[in-house]
């Protein structure tokens, strides 16, 4: 599956058991990487649309935990708990889930005169029966949640 919209600004491509989405973000990768690394802006975009999150614990290093409680529009909630593999600041941040669905995340910054190409890749351990499942709401839940990051990000500038 891969869609673009008229401007090749999103692109989403879905892997056997990995989901790429690549963004052209009209802010500099300092501000970014800012977005996704600083708690309080971090809080008020993480999840898809109606989503609200919040953070039981956020130490962003190398080994260090991020939990967190996705709290969805029909209130069901949703634990989560990540461990920070890599932060390279401000070229790239790895992130290891550790609950279902299990996956590594990586989410990349390149910078480009002033705007940020971000590719954010996620390879899932589940096996294929699992993913399939999985990708029928982790597709569209990150594509909302790139979303959300544009629209935080428009509100930073």
């Amino acid at each position: 599956m891969n869609q673009n919209n008229e401007t090749n600004k999103i692109a989403t491509q879905v892997g056997e058991c990995e989901i790429v989405i690549t963004r052209i973000l009209d802010a500099p990768r300092e501000l970014v990487f800012d977005a996704w690394t600083k708690e309080e802006n971090l809080s008020k975009w993480w999840g898809p649309r109606g989503f609200t999150t919040t953070f039981q614990k956020f130490d962003m290093k190398p080994g260090g935990t991020w939990q967190f409680i996705m709290h969805g529009p029909d209130g069901v909630d949703y634990p989560n708990t990540n461990v920070f593999v890599e932060v390279a600041k401000p070229e790239r941040i790895v992130i290891k889930h550790t609950v279902f669905p299990h996956f590594l995340a990586t989410a990349t910054f390149e910078d480009l005169d002033g705007k940020t190409k971000l590719t954010y890749r996620t390879v899932f351990e589940e096996n294929a029966a699992a993913f399939d499942k999985v990708k029928t709401y982790a597709v569209p839940g990150a594509e909302q949640t790139m979303d959300r990051l544009e629209e935080h990000l428009a509100s930073m500038s």
